[in-house]
């Protein structure tokens, strides 16, 4: 992305932001309540379009681009709330998520059974990331911490090359949150992560390297030792500039 702006009225949310992620990289883009970051994440998904600044995915320009289409081209992303069906059990909402990276999406009405690869490989999804014993169960019925571990499945399963996970460790416990850094840390290194966050020690734990935005802007970007050592990164969590 570059030089990125995007302003709702009168306030700038996103203030020529410039940042370029390598392949395969953990990158963490920190910062206080409105900082702009879930902002710029709806630039890079297409959700927005941004006044200024252009957006590039594998090399191409992506800026006006819809979201399904960056979708196909491999972007994936999960939000702060949970987007859940709640009345379908874990297995089928990841055959969900299969099939829609698959070309069977375009035929719905066909039996179930015509794709028992598909329902092979969801079950081997489940096996993978530890949730097959809750195949059967509906998402409404998981624990906070397992739903997002699920929606975190579900957007593997769209085998995304870059995936963009809003705050997924939000209102969980310390032992929940210790379950989804710990999925996280295992994700393909094919798959390149950018995640936002509001807690430095997950931030730190995740990052090879951190991005803080503050006001719409980048303050800092560097390794995890670098964000750490810098002042004004410890003076917006610290200090009077914190935001509400």
């Amino acid at each position: 992305m570059d030089r990125l702006t995007y302003d709702f009225g009168g306030l700038r949310a996103v203030d020529d932001v410039t940042l370029a992620v390598g392949g395969g990289e953990r990158r963490v883009i920190l910062g206080p309540n409105g900082a702009g970051k879930t902002t710029l994440f709806n630039l890079v998904t297409g959700l927005l379009s941004p006044v200024a600044g252009t957006i590039q995915l594998f090399g191409d320009d992506v800026t006006t681009l819809s979201p399904y289409r960056r979708a196909r081209l491999g972007l994936g992303r999960t939000f702060q709330i949970n987007t859940l069906f709640p009345r379908l059990t874990v297995l089928e909402s990841v055959l969900l998520a299969v099939q829609g990276a698959d070309a069977a999406r375009f035929s719905l009405w066909r039996p179930r059974s015509v794709y028992r690869h598909l329902e092979q490989r969801a079950q081997d999804l489940l096996a993978e990331w530890n949730l097959a014993d809750r195949r059967d169960v509906p998402t409404r019925e998981l624990s906070y911490g397992e739903q997002r571990q699920v929606e975190l499945l579900l957007a593997l399963a769209g085998r995304p090359r870059v995936l963009l996970l809003d705050e997924p460790t939000a209102g969980l416990s310390t032992v929940e949150t210790a379950a989804v850094v710990g999925m996280i840390q295992r994700f393909p290194r094919d798959v390149t992560v950018l995640l936002i966050e509001h807690d430095m020690d997950v931030a730190l734990t995740l990052a090879e390297r951190v991005t803080v935005m503050h006001q719409g802007r980048v303050l800092a970007d560097g390794t995890r030792d670098e964000v750490r050592a810098d002042a004004r990164v410890t003076e917006i969590y610290l200090g009077s500039d914190d935001q509400p």
